[in-house]
C-alpha cells in the first residue's frame, strides 16, 4: 500500500503580520499534483490542518478545495486527525457523513477507538486514529485518574488499541504528539510550534508505538524519525518561522509491504517564496537582485540606518524583520552610571555613542566632536556679545 504522509498545514497561519494563505495554496497545489502523479492508496494528514481553532474563511475554503481535488477529483481517501491547533469539535463535525465519501476525520477521541480499514492486494490495513487530546480529557473519557501526563494518555490509548488489534492485518497509527525516544525532554524543531503543556509533561515515549507497522506523526515541523525508522514526523510543508530556515520541506511517501515492512521516501516541495536570513550592510543589500522571499535582515552597518525597513523593502518587498547586528554587552564603569542630567556635553556624547554603537568613540571621533563643539561655543559667544 502506498501512503502519502503529511501534517501541520497550519492553514490560516499569520507570520509577522503576513497571512500565508497564498503560499499555502501554492504549496498544496504542488502536493495535489504529486498525489495525481503517484496515485497513492491513501493520504494521511496528521493534525494541525488549521493554525487556530477558528480559522479565517480563506483557510476553510483552501482546505475544502484541496480535499475536494484529492477525494472527489482523484478518488483517493484522506485520513485526518485534530492537532493541538485545531478545534476538535469543528474538525469532527459531519465526520459520519464525510467518511461515506472518502474523508475520514477524527477530531474528538472516543472510547471505541475503531480503526479505519482499507485494503490493497495483500489484504487489510488498519489505520488507528489518536488525535491530540489533553490528558485531563483522556482521564475523563476513560474514567482513569492515573492519567496525568501526555505519556500516560498515549500509553493508555495504545494499550486499549492493542487489546483489539486484528492479528491478520497490518497496522498504521496516526498521532499528534511530542514523541521522543524515551519520553525524555527534547528541544522543539521550531519556535513556531506552541508547547503542549508546561514543564516535562508533554513528551511521549516512542516505545509505545512499536506495535504498529508504521506511525504517522504530526506536531514537530522538521521531518525525522524517532527511535525507529517506522515512527516518523513528515514535518510541515512550509516554513512558518525563521527557526525553520534550514528545514527541507515536503512530505513522505510510505510503501507498506505485505509483511508490514516499510520503505520511506522524502519528497520535497518548493515554496512560492523562501524564508531566510540576510546578514549584510545596507549598501550590500542595494547591490542584491530584487527578491520576493520572506527575509529576516540583520544590518551589519557600523552607523545607524535611518528608515531601515523602508530601504530594505526596496529590494526585499516581503521583508519580515530588520535588526542591527548584536554587539557585545557593555561593562559599566563608574562614570557610565552618572545621571544624564548631570553629564556635560562630552559625557553626553560618550553615552549616546555607546548606546547607538555598543562601544566608546574613537580618538578621531572625539577630536571631531570637540572641534564641532568649540565652533558652536564660539558662535554662541558671538551671539551673546552682539546682544
Amino acid at each position: 500500500m502506498k501512503i502519502f504522509h503529511t501534517a501541520d498545514w497550519h492553514l490560516g497561519k499569520l507570520v509577522q503580520g503576513i497571512y500565508m494563505t497564498e503560499d499555502q495554496n501554492y504549496i498544496l497545489n504542488q502536493f495535489v499534483a504529486e498525489v495525481e502523479k503517484e496515485q497513492p492508496d491513501v493520504v494521511i494528514i496528521a493534525g494541525d490542518l488549521y493554525d487556530r481553532a477558528v480559522p479565517p474563511v480563506d483557510a476553510v475554503h483552501l482546505l475544502d478545495k484541496t480535499l475536494d481535488k484529492i477525494i472527489h477529483g482523484l478518488n483517493i481517501p484522506v485520513l485526518a486527525i485534530a492537532g493541538n491547533h485545531d478545534s476538535p469539535g469543528r474538525l469532527h463535525f459531519g465526520s459520519g457523513l464525510m467518511k461515506e465519501n472518502g474523508y475520514h476525520v477524527t477530531g474528538k477521541l472516543s472510547t471505541e477507538l475503531e480503526p479505519v480499514i482499507l485494503k490493497d492486494s495483500f489484504g487489510e490495513v488498519h489505520f488507528h486514529f489518536i488525535p491530540y487530546t489533553d490528558p485531563s480529557t483522556v482521564r475523563t473519557i476513560f474514567k482513569n485518574d492515573e492519567i496525568i501526563t501526555h505519556d500516560d494518555a498515549a500509553k493508555y490509548i495504545i494499550n486499549k488499541i492493542r487489546e483489539n488489534m486484528a492479528p491478520h492485518a497490518r497496522h498504521v497509527a496516526i498521532g499528534h504528539a511530542f514523541v521522543t525516544p524515551f519520553g525524555e525532554e527534547r528541544e522543539n524543531t521550531s519556535d513556531s510550534e506552541r508547547p503542549l503543556s508546561i514543564g516535562g509533561a508533554e513528551y511521549v515515549d516512542a516505545h509505545h508505538f512499536k506495535i504498529f507497522d508504521y506511525t504517522a506523526l504530526g506536531h514537530l515541523h522538521q521531518a525525522h524519525y524517532v527511535l525507529d525508522e517506522k515512527i516518523r514526523y513528515s514535518g510541515s510543508p512550509l516554513k512558518y518561522s525563521i527557526s525553520e530556515e534550514n528545514h527541507k520541506k515536503g512530505f513522505l511517501i510510505v510503501e507498506l509491504a505485505e509483511n508490514g515492512e516499510v520503505c520511506v521516501e522524502k519528497r520535497h516541495l518548493y515554496p512560492l517564496r523562501d524564508m531566510r536570513r540576510v546578514k549584510m550592510t545596507i549598501e550590500q543589500i542595494f547591490n542584491e537582485n530584487r527578491s520576493d522571499d520572506y527575509v529576516f535582515v540583520q544590518l551589519m552597518d557600523q552607523t545607524p540606518v535611518l528608515s531601515p525597513m523602508e530601504k530594505v523593502r526596496s529590494i526585499y518587498p516581503n521583508a519580515m524583520h530588520v535588526e542591527r547586528a548584536q554587539v557585545s554587552p557593555i561593562s559599566l564603569k563608574d562614570e557610565d552610571s552618572i545621571p544624564k542630567t548631570k553629564m556635560n556635553e562630552m559625557e553626553l556624547f560618550h553615552a549616546f555613542y555607546k548606546e547607538v554603537k555598543g562601544e566608546g568613540p574613537s580618538e578621531e571621533a572625539i577630536e571631531i566632536i570637540k572641534t564641532i563643539m568649540d565652533e558652536l561655543n564660539k558662535e554662541e559667544h558671538k551671539e551673546v556679545k552682539a546682544k
